[in-house]
């Protein structure tokens, strides 16, 4: 399902620059208005609800999981792939973010089954890591084929 949309939705972008972390979604969000897999709606719900709730789309440090519910803006489940060249700080957060993979999920199973092979592909093999995800192997990519080839070693 991820690599499928990445390359459905050519959704993929790396090595980016934003000046905030508002800037930063907007880059995966752009690239999933483009495609029609969401509304710019879409967008604008992601950021009211950070700024309502908090950064509750940070997975673990440095990875941040852009999404809102399917109601707000979604047309099809899909996902963007989006690295950051600085890393971006969400508000009331410690730790930078680097990678952003947002999500549309078009209903609940959907929305838990990208999370299932997100957390698969960032799996760290390192049994003593802090946080179990090696976002490395994301950030060294520098095509989108690369992206692909970490996906597929992950899933298969």
């Amino acid at each position: 399902m991820l690599k499928e949309s990445l390359i459905a939705n050519n959704s993929i972008k790396l090595n980016q620059t934003a000046n905030n972390w508002q800037d930063a979604v907007k880059i995966g969000t752009d690239l999933l208005v483009a495609s029609g897999a969401i509304e710019p709606r879409y967008y604008d719900n992601i950021i009211a609800k950070v700024k309502e709730m908090g950064p509750y789309i940070i997975l673990s440090p440095g990875l941040a999981m852009p999404h809102a519910r399917p109601e707000e803006g979604v047309i099809k489940t899909a996902f963007a792939l989006v690295t950051l060249t600085t890393p971006v700080v969400f508000d009331g957060e410690d730790e930078p973010v680097s990678v952003l993979i947002t999500l549309a999920g078009s209903d609940s199973d959907q929305h838990m089954q990208g999370i299932m092979e997100i957390t698969e592909v960032l799996e760290d093999e390192d049994l003593n890591s802090e946080t179990g995800v090696d976002l490395q192997k994301l950030l060294r990519c520098k095509t989108a084929d690369e992206v692909i080839a970490v996906i597929d070693a992950a899933l298969n």
